[in-house]
């Protein structure tokens, strides 16, 4: 008895060591990095804000740093889409990148809320060392409207929040931030000394030697008039027939995120005054097809819809659609685009004999924040064993689907994400395997049809020669 306890107790105290050993590792960790200079540009022209950080870091310990931690704050971490980092290695003309793996993770001693991610490097950094970062990660829905309502002879302005200081868990000795915005017209901004206003370009600082987390809120109030073009959900059917054809459906719900539309719509002041009436909505957008599309259609809950246009050659494809009426603020549209796709361009056979899937991930439309997507992509009969590698986090599962006179079924693997944004487009790959016997059951299917249909005819002239005698 007494022994299980002490096996008990062993069992418990384990994996407490570990968390323990971790976290004193992540303290000692950020104890002996500082940050010499970072410097910071924030692109406001869009609805989706891009960050540019570039970081110098210096090993100020005595042991090697093998990664370098992110921090943001509360109200940036339920909108942040994606983190990339690289580093540089060499120097002016020879310089060259190499992609780092930016993860996840928390750090003890960040503020309640904060969001954290590690950087894994290349090599580990030795005591004394210096090495360069640069980072960029993507806030979706960070632009607030105000006013919320505008009429169609309004622009839109929109609040901006952040931090006049880089938040870090790193003593940082000089720092300073750029931020690009639309236009010339800025209506307000917080003032932390030294600020400067010029053109389109709001710069603070440089500010030097902060603690970590060092903080200093901002507010910029400026115009923005880009579209906010949202698609609250997306679902892509990728349907695989090993007939040689790929075919792609995608459903739309789309939705202008920004100022919501007050007032009446005049669509006699929209068309005869265009660069004052409804600057911010948007009439058409732009989606980027793969080459060698063919059968392209374009419709919504009443038909297909004709204000469509298709140029392709044999590098890419681009199909500029435009909704039944121009969207703005608060207004949405429902739509579908389905195109086909020869199989021989993105299916493969690996050397253990498994097909493989190589498809694009994200949404092909341009300048557009998807909230949810999610991707279906429906293995002919008779696959089985399906498995997904993509880039990021994905949530996956396993449906059937009937259709084409099945017996057992598709397989059906479902890929879900949120906060996708246009750098998600990247290719990601489905595996799986397939037994051949399974390719004759359309075929035989189909015969089968023919023949029911041919004797049903036969039966037809029977009867109405017997009608006619």
């Amino acid at each position: 008895m007494a022994g299980s306890t002490s096996m008990e107790a062993a069992g418990l105290t384990l994996p407490f060591l570990i968390l323990t050993f971790l976290t004193i590792a992540a303290a000692s960790s950020t104890n002996q990095i500082q940050i010499l200079n970072a410097e910071r540009r924030i692109d406001l022209s869009s609805h989706i804000v891009k960050v540019f950080l570039t970081l110098k870091v210096e090993n100020a310990g005595t042991t090697p740093a093998s990664e370098i931690f992110l921090a943001f704050p509360p109200a940036q971490a339920d909108h942040l889409a994606l983190v990339k980092a690289q580093a540089a290695i060499g120097k002016k003309k020879k310089k060259s990148y190499v992609h780092l793996d930016a993860n996840p993770t928390e750090l003890p001693d960040a503020p309640n809320g904060t969001k954290s991610f590690s950087i894994s490097l290349l090599n580990p950094l030795s005591s004394g060392e210096t090495a360069t970062l640069e980072v960029l990660y993507i806030l979706t829905h960070s632009l607030e409207p105000f006013p919320a309502e505008i009429s169609q002879s309004e622009s839109q302005l929109v609040y901006f929040r952040d931090s006049a200081l880089i938040l870090s868990p790193y003593h940082v000795k000089q720092q300073t931030t750029f931020l690009k915005t639309p236009s010339t017209k800025v209506e307000s901004f917080t003032r932390v000394e030294p600020t400067k206003l010029a053109g389109r370009e709001l710069k603070y600082g440089p500010y030097e030697d902060h603690p970590p987390y060092s903080f200093s809120p901002v507010i910029v109030h400026l115009e923005n008039n880009s579209p906010f073009a949202v698609v609250e959900e997306l679902l892509r059917e990728v349907e695989i027939s090993h007939w040689g054809n790929l075919q792609i459906t995608e459903h739309y719900k789309l939705v202008h995120a920004g100022a919501r539309h007050k007032g009446v719509f005049s669509r006699v002041e929209y068309q005869s005054r265009p660069s004052f009436s409804g600057t911010s909505s948007f009439k058409h957008l732009l989606a980027s097809l793969p080459p060698r599309v063919h059968s392209v259609y374009y419709r919504d809950d009443i038909g297909n819809i004709s204000s469509s246009h298709l140029r392709s050659d044999y590098r890419k494809s681009e199909l500029e659609i435009e909704p039944r009426y121009p969207l703005f603020g608060g207004w949405k549209a429902t739509f579908v685009i389905g195109y086909g796709l020869p199989l021989e361009d993105f299916l493969f056979e690996s050397p253990d004999g498994k097909r493989y899937l190589n498809f694009s991930f994200g949404c092909p439309l341009a300048e557009t924040v998807v909230d949810k997507l999610t991707i279906k992509v429906v293995l002919p009969e008779g696959s089985k064993d399906p498995s997904a590698v993509v880039p990021f986090p994905v949530k996956q599962r396993l449906e059937t689907k009937y259709s084409y006179l099945d017996v057992v079924g598709r397989t059906v693997l479902v890929l879900e994400n949120k906060n996708v944004v246009p750098e998600h487009i990247t290719p990601f790959q489905v595996y799986y395997t397939f037994k051949p016997i399974f390719m004759l059951a359309e075929p035989l299917m189909l015969a089968s049809v023919f023949f029911l249909f041919f004797m049903a005819c036969l039966a037809y002239l029977h009867i109405d020669l017997s009608i006619r005698k």
